[in-house]
Order: C-alpha cells, then structure tokens, then sequence
C-alpha cells in the first residue's frame, strides 16, 4: 500500500513537471507558428465539435450558377479581406491570423462536408479570426457562400 502511495505521488510530480516545462515553453505571440501537439489538438477538438454541431443546418437551396454567382459577390464583399480575392492567397491580415487564414481551394477545406461549411460560416469559430455571418445574412445567402467554396475546389484540381 505504501509502495503505491509513493509511486502514485511519484507520478502526479513527473505529470507536474512536464506540464510546467511544457507552458514555460509556450509562447502567446500570434506570430510564431504554432507547434504539432497544439495544432493537433486544436484541429482535432475544432473537426469533432463542427461535426456534431453541423448535424442540423437547414436544407440547401437549389444549387444553379445564379446561386454561385451571388456566392462570389457575397465572398467579395465579406470573406477577401481575410482569405484574399481568390480564396487562395491570403492577405496580410489573414496571413496573421491566429490560426492562419486558409486556402479555400485546399485539401483541408474541401474536406469539410456542406453542412459543416455552412455551420462554419453561419456561426464563425472561437478563439480564431473566423466570424460568424448568422446575424447578418439570411441562411439562403449563407449557402451561397458554400457553393462558391465548393467552386474553388473545382478550379484548383483543373488546372
């Protein structure tokens, strides 16, 4: 019983200590990129809560170029600023964002299912640059910026 005890304190100390070493490396500056086990994590949390949280989104309109079209108008006024007028290079404001503004037309984007992008987009994401566009456009409009993603997708696999 004793032996447990001292291997059990024994254990919270080395737990302890790699914590404590692990935040006194830690560094705040949005201008450092992050390291693997941070972005690991916050990716991994970040996938699994939109997954689940996209379960109910409302149903998509029909999808026709006129509904793209207005996607494009849309994500000019409100998305360029950050992911750049062609979704793909960001611009500086984006570049330093923490995390990074992505390119649309990426693997990583495009992996996202329609209904997590519509969730992404009505609702933003915490603690990152990624407002949410639920209070001001109505979710018609919301899924036209989905198409338009989705359009970016085509374009970067033909070149």
């Amino acid at each position: 019983m004793k032996r447990r005890l001292t291997f059990g304190f024994a254990a919270v100390a080395v737990i302890l200590i790699a914590v404590l070493w692990w935040e006194s490396r830690v560094n705040l500056s949005a201008l450092e990129e992050p390291g693997l086990l941070e972005t690991w994590a916050a990716t991994t949390a970040k996938r699994r809560l939109i997954a689940r949280a996209a379960e109910e989104v409302p149903p998509r309109p029909a999808r026709d170029g006129a509904a793209v079209a207005m996607g494009g108008m849309q994500f000019r006024a409100d998305c360029a600023a950050c992911h750049g007028s062609d979704g793909r290079t960001p611009t500086d404001i984006g570049k330093w964002m923490s995390p990074r503004a992505p390119d649309l037309s990426s693997p990583e984007v495009q992996a996202w299912s329609d209904a997590e992008l519509f969730w992404i987009i009505k609702h933003g994401v915490k603690m990152t640059g990624m407002p949410g566009f639920g209070r001001v456009h109505p979710d018609e409009r919301i899924w036209h910026l989905v198409f338009y993603v989705r359009e970016m997708g085509k374009k970067s696999s033909n070149p």
